[in-house]
């Protein structure tokens, strides 16, 4: 018999990199940053890389499908600030998808 261990999906080499002392990212940071993904998605946000604005509906979609889940993955877990701010930035965001599914 050997000391192979399965399953594992990937191997650690080297040391682990110190903590550094930044402070970790806030959740609410977290969620705009990925709201700000959806607003270049659909337009309504210059492109950063290009400077321009540019609308990809499916990109959108995918953008709202990923902060529905993670809507629903985190329920129960949130402060009531991040319940309200998640609520209200999926909120808006739906409201413009559909606006821009019109144009």
């Amino acid at each position: 018999m050997t000391d192979e261990k399965r399953g594992e999906t990937f191997v650690m080499r080297g040391e682990a990199r110190p903590a550094t002392t930044e402070s970790p990212i806030a959740f609410n940071t977290f969620i705009i940053g990925l709201a700000s993904t959806a607003l270049i998605h659909l337009g309504d946000t210059a492109n950063p890389e290009t400077g321009r604005k540019e609308r990809n509906l499916e990109l959108a979609r995918e953008s709202l499908d990923l902060l529905s889940m993670l809507r629903e993955k985190t329920r129960g877990n949130l402060t009531e600030e991040e319940e309200k701010l998640f609520t209200t930035l999926l909120t808006d965001l739906r409201l413009r998808f559909v606006e821009a599914s019109k144009r």
